[in-house]
């Protein structure tokens, strides 16, 4: 993995269950994930880990993908978490290979804590050092539109990822808004200290 994992986290004014569905749901995902274009989810197994394919749309090329993932919807505390890995053998990726989690935290005030911690094998070698950067961005920017939007703001499309350059609009998603490191953490690559155990009992993906 990289020698500096991504770490992004918010707090959003809305029930944890309303951001569970908005994350949770691919159709809802990728509306405000501009991570992702589209994803398609299998059935289920008995263990309650889902197989899926993913594509990232750009005008140049179309990186497909494979993923498994596992969401837990009861922990003692009242929050939540969701497993993931992801893999690619398309060999214009900039990510070969990855894992990361998302956590919900519900606050004594009703929001909602949200936040992920992910790593991955770079696909482009040294170039990885302008897309780490990028990708941190894409999914604090991410972050921040899924929060307006379920604070009551515009759908998430309203905000397409050239509205980063309405810098006159003082409400557009910023990435700024999000934390980039978690509290009291002194180094970026602790981003996995936190995870669940079902991060590193799911089994690799495969396919595409």
């Amino acid at each position: 993995m990289g020698s500096r994992g991504i770490y992004v986290e918010t707090v959003i004014d809305a029930p944890l269950e309303r951001v569970w569905d908005a994350t949770q749901d691919p159709e809802q995902h990728v509306r405000w994930d501009v991570r992702f274009s589209e994803i398609l989810p299998e059935p289920a197994d008995h263990e309650g880990v889902t197989r899926f394919t993913y594509v990232r749309e750009s005008a140049l090329h179309d990186v497909h993908g494979t993923g498994v993932s596992l969401g837990e919807r009861r922990r003692p505390d009242g929050s939540r978490t969701s497993a993931l890995r992801f893999a690619t053998v398309d060999r214009l990726s900039p990510i070969r290979s990855g894992r990361g989690y998302w956590r919900y935290v519900p606050t004594a005030d009703g929001r909602t804590r949200f936040l992920t911690g992910y790593d991955y094998d770079s696909g482009w070698g040294v170039l990885d050092v302008l897309v780490r950067p990028l990708l941190g961005w894409a999914t604090a920017w991410s972050f921040d539109r899924l929060r307006i939007w379920l604070e009551g703001g515009p759908e998430p499309e309203a905000w397409p990822l050239t509205s980063v350059l309405q810098v006159w609009r003082p409400d557009r998603p910023r990435a700024s808004r999000t934390l980039r490191a978690p509290v009291g953490g002194s180094r970026r690559d602790d981003h996995l200290q936190d995870a669940p155990p079902t991060v590193a009992a799911l089994p690799e993906p495969g396919g595409p």
